[in-house]
């Protein structure tokens, strides 16, 4: 059974950090793309950051450019989100999601596991 689950949200003030951790299990990460998507009320979901199945090729939204990084340790299914310089507008529910790297579609598209996610809220 795949399971994906989200954990190290908080609220934080402007400026400040969090670190977002994401567990998997049920498939073999190293043949997944995983990504971090977002979702702030009244807007539709977005992707935030990806990184490709060895860990290398990553891609971000301008929006967090320099300021977020993403990780993953295959070896301990995990994937991580480091989120740095905090702003009110980064404020939403934060998604992992993964797909299978045979999976058609943009870095942003077409993923097939995600979990509840975890709220991320910054004060200004």
């Amino acid at each position: 059974q795949v399971q994906v689950v989200e954990s190290g949200g908080g609220l934080v003030q402007a400026g400040g950090s969090l670190t977002l951790s994401c567990a998997a299990s049920g498939y073999t990460n190293s043949n997944y793309w995983m990504a971090w998507f977002r979702q702030a009320p009244g807007k539709g979901r977005q992707g935030v950051a990806a990184i490709s199945p060895g860990g290398g090729p990553t891609d971000y939204i301008d929006s967090v450019q320099g300021r977020f990084t993403i990780s993953r340790d295959n070896a301990k299914n995990t994937l991580a989100l480091q989120m740095n310089s905090l702003k009110p507008e980064d404020t939403a529910m934060y998604y992992c999601a993964a797909k299978h790297l045979a999976r058609e579609g943009t870095v942003w598209t077409n993923y097939t596991y995600w979990g509840q996610g975890t709220q991320v809220s910054v004060s200004s």
